[in-house]
């Protein structure tokens, strides 16, 4: 089983980016973990970060074919990003969208997610370990214990 996480805009910055809202943990020490996770799951992910959203696409249409899920944070990108949103729902993949900060509770502008309705589900405001908790359930998911 191969899974794809993908981080967007700005998420390179994790680790010296307002830290109060997206914690002090950098991309690479939450993909470690979740590398890490993913041993011990058995399954292997694939994470892949840019701050264009073409650069997503790309590997998206690339990647996809090989995969059998996608835990993706947009960034801005969940507010705006239609050409996102369609490159995931033409994989015709599950996908978990994950947000460190709790989206709901920030200015309304954010409160509205273009990928929302083409994701299995959507984790919010729980960090680095929302991420985790992706990667479990999109496991359980493609093993039909969901």
């Amino acid at each position: 089983m191969k899974i794809l996480v993908i981080h967007g805009p700005n998420l390179n910055m994790l680790g010296r980016r307002d830290r109060a809202l997206y914690g002090s943990k950098s991309l690479p020490e939450i993909n470690d973990l979740l590398q890490k996770r993913a041993q011990e799951l058995g399954v292997e992910i694939m994470t892949f970060q840019s701050n264009s959203e073409g650069a997503l696409i790309d590997f998206i249409q690339a990647q996809s074919p090989q995969s059998d899920g996608i835990i993706i944070n947009p960034g801005a990108l969940t507010h705006y990003g239609l050409s996102l949103r369609d490159a995931l729902a033409d994989t015709a993949l599950p996908v978990i969208e994950v947000h460190l900060s709790n989206i709901y509770a920030r200015e309304e502008r954010r409160h509205h997610s273009v990928v929302a309705p083409i994701a299995r589900g959507q984790i919010s405001g729980l960090g680095w370990r929302g991420y985790v908790t992706a990667l479990e359930i999109m496991v359980n998911i493609k093993k039909g214990d969901w």
